[in-house]
């Protein structure tokens, strides 16, 4: 018998997974959510869909003395028509916290997006693939694999040179952060380098990342999910995704945030919640949305199309955004001394895009998340920051 088939293979269950709000099965294994079906029932547009069905910040947790392990997917990869396709979603394994390994897996299904504008697609069904991980450490450890962040992944089973259960629960605080596509992960190079990931692993706590590629509209759904889902610690970085897709006018936008805030607060009344303005983006800061593709450079860039003027009309730019999200907070802080504001400027500001720039003009590359990442942990999670541990 080879060594591959001397493999012990576990089905994966709902107990392996960390970070999702709900599990699907499928014909295949299993399908994490970042929201739950009642959510889901109420998404307006193929975005948001798709983006709450990709794992960002999702993983499997478990124990073993494995040196080998093979993990099987099924990936349904998405390209557009005309574009090169993205690179292969990227699997990073960890050992006791520690990034140890990286693989991507080949196959899956394949969705070609033939217009861009009607989201009209062909689909191609395909194989299960398997990301392989060797010459791991011996000797029983905790293992976490973080799934590709940007890439739906049907998982499907383990197979190990040694038995794996389920990790124990940590005991942890648990952290629920919603935010836009660079909470999500855009141009991040693999899922435990986001800069909500990095964060978590600085403050020593269990990411849940609700963070949505464009799609961070102050949806009455997403604010009942985070009402419903158990947290010690809340964080909503809200505003770029209204500018850019220019979806409110001030008028409606400063009632939807106190609304937002509300349906948490009904769920969790006193825990710190956390506030947190758009990070520095020249492209939107006094220029409205809508926001739109540039190809003239010859790479994907974007730019606002909004006439700056209207803003006396009550069209929005991240400029405005802060103040009314400011104001808001020491408005409702009054009477919720739990609730805190952060500017996003001091998480990504103009000396940090002067080393960093953005590459597409919207959002960070890696050393971009990796700076926002340091600079949360030690804004938010040390020291006197709203997220510190508080002592006895």
């Amino acid at each position: 018998m080879s060594a591959e088939q001397k493999l012990i293979t576990t089905p994966i269950t709902a107990d392996f997974l960390r970070g999702h709000l709900d599990v699907e099965e499928t014909a295949h294994g299993l399908l994490p959510h970042r929201l739950p079906a009642r959510a889901r029932r109420q998404i307006p547009d193929d975005q948001l869909a798709v983006a709450e069905t990709q794992p960002s910040g999702v993983r499997l947790a478990f124990r073993t003395s494995a040196t080998t392990i093979r993990l099987d997917t099924l990936p349904p990869k998405r390209v557009y028509r005309g574009f090169p396709p993205p690179p292969d979603g990227v699997y990073d394994l960890l050992v006791e916290g520690r990034l140890t390994a990286q693989a991507t897996v080949d196959g899956g299904n394949l969705r070609t997006i033939t217009d861009m504008q009607t989201q009209t697609a062909e689909f191609t069904a395909g194989p299960v693939g398997t990301a392989h991980f060797t010459d791991l450490p011996a000797g029983e450890k905790d293992i976490e694999i973080w799934l590709p962040h940007a890439e739906i992944t049907e998982v499907v089973a383990l197979r190990s040179d040694a038995p794996v259960e389920p990790a124990p629960k940590t005991g942890r605080r648990v952290w629920l952060h919603h935010g836009s596509s660079i909470s999500h992960g855009s141009n991040a190079v693999s899922p435990s380098t986001i800069w909500p990931a990095l964060a978590a692993s600085a403050g020593d706590v269990e990411l849940i990342n609700l963070g949505f590629s464009g799609s961070a509209l102050v949806d009455p759904f997403t604010a009942r999910a985070m009402r419903d889902t158990r947290a010690d610690l809340i964080s909503l970085k809200l505003g770029i995704n209204v500018v850019n897709g220019d979806t409110m006018r001030l008028r409606a936008f400063a009632p939807a945030i106190h609304g937002f805030l509300d349906t948490i607060r009904e769920g969790h009344p006193a825990i710190p919640l956390l506030v947190v303005s758009p990070v520095l983006c020249p492209t939107h800061e006094n220029t409205p949305g809508p926001l739109m593709p540039d190809l003239s450079s010859g790479t994907l860039k974007f730019k606002a199309t909004g006439d700056p003027d209207e803003t006396a009309a009550g069209r929005l730019t991240l400029t405005i955004v802060r103040d009314v999200l400011a104001d808001i907070v020491e408005q409702r802080s009054a009477e919720d001394p739990n609730l805190h504001y952060l500017d996003g400027l001091d998480l990504y500001g103009e000396s940090d895009h002067d080393e960093f720039p953005l590459p597409d003009a919207i959002h960070p590359g890696p050393e971009g998340h990796r700076r926002i990442g340091e600079n949360f942990a030690k804004l938010v999670f040390a020291n006197n920051g709203p997220f510190a541990i508080t002592p006895g």
